[in-house]
């Protein structure tokens, strides 16, 4: 297989660095003023802002606002090379990568490829349910959501109806909880007034959590006001409820109950991205790969893992360390220092997780916030949340669009990207019903609905 083009070989050892999340775009951007030649490869050439998918799925973001290219961030840096290209294999014994665009040696690897959607086996959810990992997938949840408003207003059969406005989501942690307090406030803000023929009192919206409570890794008190938040919005909660299987209509729970809906959504669960190559005792619980205090991985030691793909278990986190982005980026500017102690020969610093504790947004004025030493509920949480989040967007466009974008929806209520943009069909039949919307870049077998 030929080597990847245009990296020229020199005499600064190279890192290679697979993924452009929070872990590995913070270990190119610390690295910029190193003296190693740095390769940066990913299958986007952009940086997607994962905590806010859940505002372009519920119409309250554009995707471009919470994207940033990569090449853009690396603009001058002439020891800084970006591939869009997939990772395909690793060869340890060659110091080599193996990618869809060619193959690539190496000095040090490391590996930043995040997770991705854990459906624990269940084919039918898999096949049926909206995961919400990726910018795609947000963007097919908006067109499903707004698809099926557009069908319940010429449905005939009262129990679609029913189905068609109904959504499910499974999971009940930030994604799940910051998703339905969303579209809660849609169903009574904005909902109504695009779609006045629809009775919106028939709309439900299900929270489903397999645990004894929502946001299950947070304080007790900041759960249970999630909880009374969501209630308030009028989401159904429950908990300790396992969904057990769907077929596209209804919402099988582990109880014997089912819910009819056409809509679920898949938050329960992530596990790592594939990666080939490495030898099994490399890898751990959830597809994760096991590395140890310095993120270096087992038996593989020019070889690192940081962010959500890495487990790093120890006395404090017994199965390894929260997947958020704070552990990512912590992870990623201690390598950088790593990196330059194993060019001087001095010994490496272990990695230590400094808590900064955790935010998640309910809705409009309403979020809890679990900080060291103290606690926030309702407004000043959510000022907080609003601040934190404007600040880790790349881009000062993007933070500027977006905070526009969120004083407008608060003062008016409303918002105004409920745009249901489906690719052109070539030899589609006038009359014929269309198939199914697919989010762009999304291949066509990946339908939006059932």
């Amino acid at each position: 297989m030929k080597t990847i083009a245009n990296i020229p070989a020199n005499h600064h050892k190279r890192i290679v660095i697979v993924g452009g999340g929070f872990a590995g775009l913070k270990l190119a951007k610390s690295l910029r003023n190193s003296n190693f030649q740095v390769v940066l490869l990913d299958k986007n050439n952009y940086h997607q802002f994962q905590p806010l998918f859940y505002q372009v799925a519920t119409a309250g973001l554009e995707p471009s606002a919470i994207t940033f290219p990569l090449r853009k961030v690396f603009q001058h840096q002439s020891h800084i090379h970006f591939r869009m290209g997939e990772l395909q294999n690793i060869a340890p014994e060659k110091k080599v990568i193996v990618t869809g665009i060619g193959q690539l040696p190496y000095d040090y690897l490391v590996i930043a490829i995040g997770a991705n959607t854990n459906f624990f086996g269940n084919k039918n959810i898999e096949q049926r349910a909206i995961p919400m990992k990726s910018l795609n997938e947000a963007i097919q949840l908006r067109n499903t959501i707004l698809l099926h408003l557009e069908q319940a207003l010429t449905e005939q059969d009262q129990n679609s109806v029913g189905r068609l406005l109904n959504i499910a989501i499974a999971g009940g942690g930030p994604t799940g909880v910051e998703l339905a307090g969303a579209l809660a406030e849609m169903r009574s803000y904005i909902l109504p007034k695009d779609y006045p023929e629809l009775d919106f009192s028939r709309m439900k919206i299900y929270l489903l959590e397999a645990s004894p409570k929502v946001l299950n890794g947070y304080s007790e008190p900041s759960s249970k006001m999630a909880r009374q938040y969501l209630e308030r919005l009028g989401v159904e909660v429950r908990v300790s409820t396992l969904v057990e299987d769907y077929d596209g209509e209804e919402v099988r729970l582990g109880n014997g109950g089912t819910l009819p809906t056409d809509t679920l959504i898949w938050a329960a669960g992530i596990k790592g991205n594939e990666v080939k190559g490495l030898p099994p005792e490399a890898f751990g619980q959830g597809g994760r790969i096991l590395v140890n205090e310095f993120n270096q991985v087992k038996n593989c030691p020019a070889i690192f893992a940081i962010g959500d793909i890495a487990l790093m278990p120890t006395t404090s986190y017994d199965r390894g360390h929260p997947q958020v982005a704070t552990v990512a980026i912590q992870q990623a500017a201690l390598l950088r220092e790593n990196f330059e102690s194993l060019e001087l020969h001095k010994p490496l610093k272990p990695f230590r997780y400094h808590e900064k504790g955790s935010l998640a947004t309910v809705g409009r004025n309403l979020a809890v916030a679990d900080l060291p030493g103290f606690r926030l509920q309702g407004f000043f949480a959510w000022i907080l949340w609003l601040f934190v989040h404007l600040m880790e967007i790349l881009g000062v466009k993007n933070k500027l669009f977006v905070f526009i974008n969120w004083a407008w929806s608060y003062f008016t209520l409303d918002q105004s990207l409920r745009l249901l943009i489906r690719p052109e069909r070539k030899g589609a039949v006038p009359g014929k019903k269309p198939p199914a919307p697919v989010a762009a870049g999304l291949p066509d077998h990946q339908p939006l609905v059932k």
